[in-house]
């Protein structure tokens, strides 16, 4: 009995928690189906009426540009993003993982040195390379950076998990005649999964939450992001219409959240280990 009562009270303390954690969330998604009167006239969580006008006139967005668009442009960014950070992080860890190679330690030691410089420093040098690119108004700066393991944080991360698998593995298939990049594709990405879905799942949440360079980058309103969108929607007139802002608020959250749930497992398990089970 006292045992019971003890895991009851440990479920409702959870439950409590995560009501708290939650609660802006849930806010948002009830309020969605308010009316702009509702949303700042009144305290209670729950509208007075479930209505889907707020997502049927959000969706159509600004002048003849819909919300379809800015979740067509923002795939058209994220995916090939998330896509060539994995491929690159992992082949350049695979390096320094795996390979001897003069002044190695000091690359590496430059490479982790970037984590520790902020963005905005490096955001005026950027800038003006990719507008001598001609690369300004289009998703270039984001995916061509990726190409070239831009990203020290996954780089990092893979190092240490390519640290953990045994290297009786590469030297079985060097028996076996196979290759570097052989060893490479067959036998350590299957096993890297999981960190190689975490090192996804950060970058596709980090690409489609990014604010500030799709501001500094993309100029043109057909070509902006949901991020973009969702601001330009509380400008585009004084009398913001907060309903359908917090409608297209719910769907662009959507997307992150349910690639998360779903991939939880690898997530989890990619952040936790170091190695492969047994």
């Amino acid at each position: 009995m006292k045992k019971g009562v003890k895991k009851a009270l440990y479920y409702i303390l959870l439950l409590w928690i995560l009501t708290i954690m939650c609660y802006p969330i849930i806010w948002l998604f009830f309020s969605s189906f308010k009316t702009n009167t509702e949303i700042f006239g009144s305290n209670k969580l729950l509208p007075s009426s479930f209505s889907l006008r707020p997502y049927i006139e959000g969706w159509k967005g600004v002048g003849n540009i819909s919300y379809g668009t800015f979740f067509k442009n923002t795939f058209l960014m994220v995916i090939p993003t998330v896509f060539f950070t994995v491929l690159s992080s992992s082949v350049v860890a695979y390096g320094f993982a795996r390979f001897r190679f003069p002044l190695k330690r000091v690359f590496f030691a430059l490479m982790l040195s970037t984590l520790m410089l902020p963005d905005t420093v490096i955001i005026i040098p950027k800038y003006m390379l990719f507008r001598d690119f001609k690369w300004l108004n289009t998703y270039l700066p984001f995916i061509v950076p990726t190409v070239f393991a831009a990203t020290p944080f996954f780089i990092f991360m893979l190092v240490q998990f390519f640290r953990g698998l045994p290297r009786e593995l590469d030297e079985s298939a060097v028996i076996d005649g196979c290759g570097s990049l052989r060893i490479f594709f067959s036998i350590l990405m299957p096993l890297c999964k999981p960190a190689l879905i975490s090192a996804a799942i950060f970058q596709f949440i980090w690409t489609w939450n990014d604010f500030f360079s799709s501001l500094i980058y993309i100029t043109e309103v057909r070509k902006f992001t949901l991020s973009l969108a969702l601001r330009m929607s509380s400008d585009v007139q004084s009398a913001t219409s907060w309903d359908k802002t917090l409608a297209m608020s719910v769907l662009t959250i959507i997307p992150p959240v349910m690639i998360f749930f779903f991939a939880q497992k690898y997530f989890v398990e990619g952040i936790s280990t170091t190695g492969i089970k047994g």
